[in-house]
């Protein structure tokens, strides 16, 4: 066995004894202290943002006006149908409309014959009682239409004209791309069964797993840099659940999107440190020595070696990312470490 000294943290070693602890060295690289490593992400549409239009009615797919990937405008077709369900509800419609003037007619005639003492009280709250009933059952009517996609021009239309049509179109309800289409020209369809899948998709969502070890490093706020990509955003969300099979935390970020990101897509990013102010360095996996929540490496010095501190920053299962007193001119233990180890521990040290 070597001889050896030490003195706090240090270990003094001679290279010929070093080399025969199997000892090997690499200096320190460089990394930008406001940056995680690189971390696989997903792109993905955000749930506020996307929504299904379904079928209005039960009838019969006539025509699809948009495919997938279409850009649509608000009050766009999308979809025609034929639909009986369609055709009965106008009849009904117009049935309310005429039972609601008759009602109307009726008690405005009772009202001025019981002005005049020609009907008791009980006909004229009889002839209100009637009045209101229609009116409900007309708005009960109207609404049922303006559900199943009927504009209000063309209600008014259909309240004028009394022209039943069995057509029906449905249409976007505010600007969007079609990301799914769920039925073919000539299929039927029940009610509320889904026709089209709508999205907005600026800004987009990106889902990135961060390992467990690392989730420390991350605040919400935090600027996020898509690989290949110009435009940053931002953490909006850190996952309190790990997902119990890869030991990582979902941490999602909100990125403005100018047409470069596609929901998904698969991507990496860095995720940016809201506190920098030193220096960060970047080291092989096997460089680091973890003690519970503490973290340390050792670096070559003039007659051997010292016990240095350091704060982990990020890793993979290749990399670490350190900050502490160390830089890119040290040289820091990569093999021979369990050695180094042992002997602090026999001086009390480690």
């Amino acid at each position: 066995m070597p001889s050896v000294a030490g003195a706090g943290d240090d270990v003094k070693l001679s290279p010929a004894q070093a080399q025969s602890l199997g000892v090997r060295v690499i200096h320190p690289i460089s990394s930008r202290i406001d940056q995680t490593l690189p971390y696989p992400t997903q792109i993905v549409i955000p749930t506020p943002q996307l929504w299904v239009v379904s079928a209005p009615v039960a009838g019969m797919v006539a025509n699809l006006a948009v495919a997938r990937g279409d850009r649509v405008k608000a009050g766009e077709a999308l979809v025609t149908m034929e639909s009986p369900s369609f055709v009965s509800l106008q009849r009904d419609y117009l049935n309310a409309v005429a039972q609601d003037l008759l009602a109307a007619q009726q008690l405005k005639r009772n009202t001025e014959l019981f002005e005049g003492r020609a009907v008791p009280q009980r006909v004229l709250e009889t002839s209100q009682t009637e009045a209101r009933q229609a009116s409900i059952v007309l708005a009960e009517r109207r609404q049922m239409l303006r559900l199943s996609g009927l504009s209000d021009t063309a209600l008014s239309k259909l309240t004028s004209e009394a022209a039943i049509s069995a057509t029906l179109s449905v249409v976007a309800p505010e600007p969007a791309t079609a990301v799914d289409i769920a039925v073919a020209p000539g299929q039927r369809v029940e009610q509320s069964a889904p026709l089209v899948k709508l999205a907005r998709l600026s800004p987009l969502w990106a889902e990135i797993a961060i390992p467990i070890s690392n989730i420390r490093a991350i605040r919400p706020g935090a600027r996020v840099e898509i690989d290949g990509y110009a435009t940053p955003g931002q953490v909006i969300l850190i996952s309190e659940t790990t997902d119990a099979a890869t030991q990582t935390v979902l941490v999602r970020a909100e990125l403005p999107n100018n047409g470069e990101l596609r929901p998904g897509q698969t991507a990496t990013a860095r995720i940016n440190f809201l506190s920098a102010g030193e220096s960060a360095w970047e080291i092989p996996y096997a460089a680091l020595i973890r003690r519970g929540e503490q973290s340390s490496v050792f670096v070559a010095t003039e007659g051997g070696f010292r016990h240095v501190a350091v704060t982990l920053l990020a890793e993979d299962q290749d990399h670490v990312v350190v900050s502490g007193p160390i830089s890119d001119r040290d040289e820091v233990v990569v093999s021979g470490i369990s050695a180094l180890r042992g002997i602090l521990l026999r001086l009390g040290a480690g």
